[in-house]
């Protein structure tokens, strides 16, 4: 349907609907991260945070306005390492948030399924699997399709694929990428060109967020001690700092710092400037 020009002229326009600040319903993200560093976890107590109408279940801190039904699928991870996970994440949520989560939240393991979202039959069926769900999960990309990841033409083949995954189940769909080689090893994992691939496939998304290790130099400049002695070399491999690279719609938002706890699991820090005064402003990035 065509838009009604003079009524946007005139009219006040609806509020948008966003799945977390800046990630609008009906559309697709990406979430990038070299590998190992935490972009599941994210991803899955992301998806716990979308899911729990009740309070207690944001361990991330992405304090979603609503909440709704989600479809996690799961492509690089066997059955009992998701159960894993999930046992480490549920020690952190009160139990009206655990009965929330399991109520709203559905994981399905894909790996050796061989998914093929090209395929028409597969990729109705997962409309059909995905109906009013507010957000879907593909955890990776690379176990979701055949096309060639360095084609420009594939790789914008498959977001258009996936924005009609959207379109028709009116969720915003996530999925999960790994960065190249160069920005790993130089440190870039936070910027928009350090996806994988052909760059169609950030380029055609609408937003785009990244998980990336804490570098030596930030662990000498960052403390979370109260004497404000640096984190250091020995500790930095708990830190991870997560933001957004792309974003097409609302105010960007800060990155933040999430240390990693006990099973894997990602929890929001105060970090403040190593020898500073501790109580004074924090430099989230």
């Amino acid at each position: 349907m065509a838009i009604d020009i003079m009524a946007a002229f005139t009219q006040e326009p609806p509020e948008l609907d966003f799945i977390w600040p800046g990630f609008l319903a009906g559309t697709v993200g990406a979430l990038v991260a070299p590998g190992a560093t935490g972009k599941s976890f994210w991803a899955l107590q992301a998806a716990m945070a979308v899911a729990c109408n009740a309070p207690g279940g944001d361990l991330l801190g992405l304090a979603p306005k609503h909440t709704g039904q989600v479809m996690y699928f799961a492509g690089e991870d066997p059955k009992p390492v998701l159960v894993r996970r999930l046992h480490a994440m549920g020690r952190h949520l009160s139990e009206v948030a655990r009965e929330a989560i399991a109520e709203n939240l559905t994981i399905e393991p894909i790996l050796g399924k061989r998914l093929n979202i090209m395929d028409e039959a597969q990729l109705a069926a997962i409309v059909d699997q995905c109906a009013n769900t507010r957000l879907i999960v593909l955890d990776t990309l690379s176990r979701i399709h055949t096309l060639d990841e360095n084609s420009n033409g594939d790789m914008a083949r498959l977001v258009t694929t996936l924005e009609y995954l959207a379109a028709q189940t009116g969720a915003a769909v996530l999925f999960l990428h790994h960065v190249n080689k160069n920005s790993t090893r130089e440190g870039q994992a936070d910027q928009q060109q350090a996806a994988r691939g052909a760059s169609a496939l950030i380029d055609n998304v609408r937003w785009c967020g990244y998980v990336a290790r804490m570098t030596e130099e930030e662990a000498q400049h960052w403390s979370d001690r109260s004497d404000l002695r640096p984190i250091g070399e020995e500790r930095r491999g708990y830190f991870v700092r997560s933001g957004t690279s792309k974003q097409n719609y609302d105010m960007p938002q800060p990155a933040r710092w999430y240390c990693r706890h006990e099973g894997g699991v990602l929890l929001p820090v105060d970090l403040f400037k190593a020898g500073g005064k501790k109580g004074g402003r924090r430099d989230e990035a």
